[in-house]
């Protein structure tokens, strides 16, 4: 056969020598040995110049390099082998390669060409075919993606250009560089779309982030991608908050859109890390850096773009043991504080104001007097704000009638650390799985796991039994803000309801709850209803308080304010908005954090008190102590991160910043001035010359003193009359609960707020577990 090429020929093995000796147009692998020369060497062109005896003499400027093999021979190398020696040579990543073999199956053919081939013939064809597909080949000269500016299939630059382009920019000199940024963005869903329509996924992911970044039009001038589906970011000439601000509106506008990949609708969670060009020497290091950046945003799933910090390659790589000791006394200092935080925050509360009032009047300055009428117009003012409430709620927003919509899908997200929820997940999940809906609804259990439970067996049977059922085990989560985030692009519903793992939600809460999404609403809390009040006194004590906020407080303050909050569980959002929103794993309170960030974007929240969920109350006084500080120093949290950012905000009326001030600035400084009273009636003391000599009878006093006690009577008789059938039944709870609130819940609850601060200053934010009894033996009776 006649190529009209010079041909070449070499053994496997020296195929890089012979490349590297003379540069050659393309290279013709065969496969097998007929096709060796007489000679038993393997050459297969003639004295002539030309492919065979019988050809004709058409030799070239450069050669056609023939390489036989016999894939399976003993001795010879498999015809993938002589592919990837092809291709590891620098000049053969350029060359066309052609492989003739003898009958191949159609799946060899896939193989070989996966693997670099550029074609693949049988041994029988024509030699004018195989003649005509060299003259194609050496026409349209394959060039590997990784050699282009940029990548043809996606527009964007092939990652070895993207680390020129890198270097680049490092190599400027400093005043010349103006700080920038690299960022990587990764998918958390990659792998799994990877499993499911497989690894051309990795290309289209990219093309679509980069169609966003684009779109959006931002400081990143930029952008390429890696063999690992990464969009790469350089953000050249920008300082770190810009970057991150941008950075940010990408991560939110990726998440709240739906993208079409492999003919598949889905949602994506892009995980942005990043790192300041300052702090990286070369093009190697700043993508490592972003990369471990990445993977720790890829944990946590909440869209917020993280910045590298050492830590995430090696925590104890660079410490040095002097910092060592430095963190290590740290750590105890702050453990001690911790441990004596009740007197720390006397001394703060009690022990400073006393000498501050005293050394005062040592200058002629009366203040602890004045601050006795700023505490006596502070309890007045929360007495009178808590029985306002109580009379709004009376006359809380309607449920809409009917559905401005069809019902859509719907989905319910449980979250749930397992090894706590053991005992109950079962049963919340056949609840689940009875409720009324008339449309498809999943159900997705969301949980993490530090070890295989027996229980998971029972929950795959249910799984296989019921089909709603999707279980979701979230490999690192640490958290319920986790579960949740891992679950939300994962879910098929239109809206998405939100639980905590021992709800039992009433059988019509998602009909409901759809009323209101589809009447302009974006998210609705319900009303959470305790269904182990018979267990004990602290049960009790929490049933009628959940009656106090769900039915008074929260429905009350939003028909006062124009606003409402989502609580942790029991809360349906619009999907958009919940994969737009995610939780912060790093707030202890995630449910309110992200409440703020959806209506600093305008969203509307509605509060039902008909829309029914039971679950479980802690049932000792050190799980409540426990809940009740965690979620203390989470609204902490929110108040320090956004009461004066909503003060300032332009999307709140003045009716809702008011509502604002009271709910995340009032709520924080009463504690402190509710303390007042012990410092101020010892200055009191002090100034007088004893106890004996104040005056209690002040009638001030006492007006104020009993408008206060009254504000708690008052807003448990509303809660009473709000309950739920059958808590209202149970009259001598709501009694009780007056009782042990007036002279202990409240100064518990107080207290606790006031160890907040201390806590969040000395960086305490551990989340401690409540537990869940199994099953309640004497749950309240359902109606």
């Amino acid at each position: 056969m006649s190529t009209g090429h010079e041909v070449s020929h070499a053994e496997p093995g020296r195929v890089n020598l012979e490349v590297q000796q003379a540069p050659l147009d393309a290279i013709v692998a065969l496969d097998g040995g007929p096709d060796c020369g007489p000679d038993g060497s393997g050459r297969a062109d003639g004295p002539d110049g030309s492919s065979g005896p019988d050809g004709p003499d058409s030799s070239s400027r450069h050669g056609t390099h023939g390489t036989p093999g016999a894939p399976g021979a003993p001795g010879r190398p498999d015809r993938l082998d002589v592919i990837r020696e092809v291709r590891a040579v620098p000049a053969g990543r350029a060359l066309p390669l052609l492989m003739v073999a003898a009958n191949p199956a159609s799946a060899d053919v896939a193989d070989m060409l996966r693997h670099g081939a550029d074609d693949c013939i049988p041994e029988a064809s024509d030699p004018v075919e195989l003649s005509a597909r060299i003259e194609a080949k050496l026409r349209r000269v394959p060039v590997p993606v990784e050699n282009l500016l940029l990548d043809p299939r996606t527009g964007l630059y092939s990652e070895p250009h993207f680390l020129a382009e890198l270097d680049r920019e490092l190599q400027r000199p400093e005043p010349a560089r103006r700080g920038g940024v690299v960022a990587t963005v990764a998918v958390a869903e990659m792998s799994a779309l990877e499993s499911r329509l497989g690894p051309r996924v990795r290309r289209e992911v990219a093309e679509r982030l980069a169609g966003v970044a684009e779109k959006l039009g931002s400081v990143c001038d930029r952008l390429g991608w890696d063999d690992h589906g990464h969009l790469l970011m350089l953000m050249p000439g920008v300082d770190e908050e810009a970057a991150r601000r941008s950075l940010e509106k990408f991560a939110n506008t990726v998440a709240g859109t739906r993208f079409i990949v492999a003919d598949e609708n889905v949602r994506l969670t892009p995980a942005i890390g990043w790192t300041p060009l300052a702090d990286c020497g070369d093009h190697t290091q700043a993508v490592e850096k972003a990369r471990d950046a990445a993977a720790e945003a890829t944990r946590h799933r909440d869209l917020r773009p993280v910045r590298y910090a050492p830590w995430m390659r090696s925590p104890q790589r660079h410490r040095r043991p002097f910092l060592g000791s430095l963190a290590s006394l740290g750590a105890a200092v702050r453990g001690l504080l911790s441990a004596l935080s009740p007197v720390v925050v006397l001394l703060l509360g009690v022990g400073v104001p006393f000498l501050l009032y005293q050394q005062m009047y040592e200058l002629g300055w009366d203040l602890g007097s004045a601050m006795y009428w700023v505490v006596v117009g502070g309890l007045l003012a929360s007495a009178a704000l808590i029985v306002v409430e109580c009379l709004f709620s009376l006359d809380s927003v309607p449920r809409p009638d009917r559905p401005a919509q069809p019902y859509p899908p719907a989905s319910a997200v449980i979250a749930a650390y397992l090894p706590n929820e053991a005992a109950t997940i079962v049963d919340t999940v056949e609840s689940f799985l009875r409720l009324d809906y008339p449309n498809d609804l999943e159900i997705v259990l969301a949980y993490n796991t530090p070890h295989p439970l027996p229980v998971e067996d029972t929950l795959r049977e249910i799984a296989r039994r019921d089909p709603r059922l999707v279980l979701l085990p979230v490999q690192g989560s640490t958290s319920k803000a986790q579960n949740i985030n891992a679950a939300v692009t994962r879910v098929r519903g239109e809206m998405v309801g939100i639980f905590d793992a021992d709800h039992h939600p009433a059988p019509g809460a998602f009909q409901h709850a759809w009323h209101w999404l589809s009447n302009g609403y974006d998210v609705v809390q319900g009303h959470c209803v305790i269904r182990n009040g018979d267990s004990t006194w602290v049960s009790r004590l929490v049933g009628v308080e959940f009656e106090t906020i769900y039915a008074v407080s929260h429905p009350g303050r939003t028909r006062l304010y124009g606003f409402g909050v989502f609580g942790g569980s029991n809360g349906f959002w619009r999907t958009d908005l919940l994969a737009r929103t995610r939780m912060h794993g790093s707030m202890l309170t995630e449910d309110i954090d992200s409440t703020m960030r959806a209506l600093n974007e305008g969203a509307r929240f509605a509060v039902d008190r008909t829309l029914i969920s039971r679950e479980l109350a802690p049932t000792t006084l050190k799980s409540l102590w426990n809940q009740r500080s965690r979620w203390a120093q989470g609204w902490l949290q929110v108040s320090l991160k956004y009461l004066w950012r909503s003060l300032r905000s332009p999307v709140f009326t003045a009716r809702q910043k008011l509502g604002l001030f009271v709910l995340l600035g009032w709520r924080e400084v009463q504690p402190w001035l509710t303390l007042q009273i012990l410092p101020i009636l010892l200055y009191s003391a002090w100034r007088s010359g004893g106890l004996t000599e104040l005056d209690w009878a002040v009638p001030v006093c006492l007006l104020a003193t009993l408008f206060t006690v009254s504000a708690g009577l008052v807003q448990a008789a509303f809660a009473w009359r709000l309950a739920v059938p059958e808590l209202r039944r149970r009259r001598g709870w709501f009694w009780r609960y007056v009782l042990v609130s007036t002279f202990f819940y409240s100064h518990f609850k107080n207290m606790l707020a006031r160890l907040a601060f201390l806590k969040e200053a000395l960086g305490d934010r551990q989340w401690r577990v409540t537990p869940r009894a199994a099953a309640a033996k004497k749950a309240v009776a359902k109606p």
